[in-house]
Formats: structure tokens, sequence, C-alpha cells
């Protein structure tokens, strides 16, 4: 059995082992809140009780789930995160380089933009079999190639 002080300075208890794990996975509970066992007379951290270890760790997961399943995102799916888009808008409005754009590659954006539109639409054909071509190529890319190539790499065309 123990004993808390709650957030609001009140002392809270007896209460059992079982009821702070409860509480712990509420983040009703830190490892900062402090407590003492039944016949301590001193107060100390949650955290310094060896029992609240492994519960203290991971608050969010009751302790029959694993940590892995709330795993932060990566930074390589983050900076992948323009890929489905570029990959749709260069199928979709190829000839535009609006998929350029999207990836940050305003010359090569202008110079699919400015072909289509100074030629009257004469060489959209073209233009679209290209984006046609890139869209596909960034849609196929796995996410840490994709960054590898068109976003550290910044290969602009194919």
């Amino acid at each position: 059995m123990y004993r808390i002080i709650g957030k609001d300075g009140q002392q809270y208890g007896p209460v059992t082992a079982d009821q702070l794990r409860g509480w712990i996975v509420e983040n009703r509970v830190n490892a900062q809140t402090m407590a003492r066992a039944e016949g301590d007379l001193q107060w100390k951290p949650l955290g310094s009780f060896a029992e609240f270890a492994t519960d203290l760790k991971f608050p969010s997961t009751s302790p029959s789930v694993p940590p892995t399943i709330a795993a932060p995102t990566s930074s390589v799916n983050l900076r992948a995160s323009n890929k489905l888009p570029a990959g749709i808008c260069g199928i979709l409005l190829g000839s535009f380089g609006v998929h350029k754009f999207i990836l940050g590659y305003t010359g090569p954006g202008l110079v699919m933009l400015l072909v289509t539109v100074l030629t009257c639409g004469l060489a959209s054909p073209v233009m679209h079999i290209i984006g046609l071509v890139e869209g596909i190529i960034y849609l196929c890319k796995s996410d840490d190639e994709f960054v590898r190539l068109y976003v550290d790499g910044r290969k602009e065309w194919f």
C-alpha cells in the first residue's frame, strides 16, 4: 500500500500498487509525484520506487501493450511527404510542371510550364509524357530512395 501527494497538495491513499499503475497509465501521477510506501516515514519521488520503473518509462501504454506500437514518425517519412502529391500531379498535370514546383524545382517547373504555354499546347503531349513518367517513378520509389535522390540529391529530371 502507498500514499501519494497529489498535484493539489492533498494526501491520497492508501492505494495499491495496481491502482498506482492505473494512475500512471491515465497520467494522473508521474515520476515526480511524491509518494511513500505504507510504514515508511520519508516521502520520495515515485520514480525512485523500483516496482514502478517500467511503468513510468511508458506511461501512455499499459504494461501488456508493447511500447513500439506508438513509435514516432521517422525523419525520412517526414522528408518524403511530398512524394505522393508530386507523383499524382506528375501523372495528372505533368505538362504544366506542377510536380516540379511541389518538390521545389522552380527552374525545371518553369521550363515545362513555358514550353507548354509558349507553344500554345503543341508541345504539351511531350511535356505530359515527361511528367507522367516522372510521376510514376516518384511513386515507385521507396521513401528512403525518394529522399536520397530527389530531396537530398536534388535530381531534377527523371
